[in-house]
């Protein structure tokens, strides 16, 4: 286990404190769970970075993150489903492809290995616009700003079908 695998890893410990501050939110829980939210979603930046940067990109690493970046996406969104926040058939969306394209990264290597591909910019385009949807959604926004949040949160669900598509079938290079 490198430093960017553990940095992976601590991840997890957000979803804990996440999950209990939005069990019964008022206006402090919700600016707790954002602000730690955001910083669980900023390590996933970092541990890429350092992955990169410090020449320790692994197989295990490319499985771990996108697994730990998929629970701290589904488990808010779970939350705001009992909150009455979002539909649970968009999060289903969510959670189909990830699913899907989860089983659909992992690949049978020429020599019998199994390599994980990694995620492409597309990939990179929907996990941000689900942060900034979870980020809405969360934070205590006056009601006008309701439909901003909703707006969000159905363009990352588009964003998550695109990807997944893209991901399944993608564009042939043209000669």
């Amino acid at each position: 286990m490198n430093l960017p695998n553990w940095i992976t890893l601590s991840r997890l410990l957000a979803l804990p404190i996440l999950l209990y501050c939005l069990v019964s939110p008022t206006m402090e829980t919700r600016i707790f769970s954002m602000i730690i939210f955001l910083i669980a979603a900023a390590t996933d930046w970092l541990d890429g970075y350092l992955a990169r940067k410090l020449n320790q990109v692994t197989e295990l690493g490319k499985f771990l993150d996108p697994l730990v970046d998929k629970l701290l996406v589904l488990s808010p969104l779970l939350a705001l489903i009992q909150l009455g926040q979002v539909p649970a058939w968009g999060v289903f969306l969510i959670l189909a492809r990830e699913l899907t394209i989860a089983g659909w990264r992992v690949t049978p290597g020429l020599t019998g290995t199994t390599a994980v591909v990694g995620a492409n910019a597309w990939g990179k385009l929907k996990t941000v616009s689900q942060i900034a949807a979870i980020a809405l959604l969360i934070a205590p926004l006056p009601e006008n700003w309701a439909i901003v949040a909703k707006a969000t949160f159905w363009f990352s669900v588009a964003m998550t079908l695109i990807s997944g598509a893209i991901y399944m079938f993608p564009p042939q290079n043209q000669h």
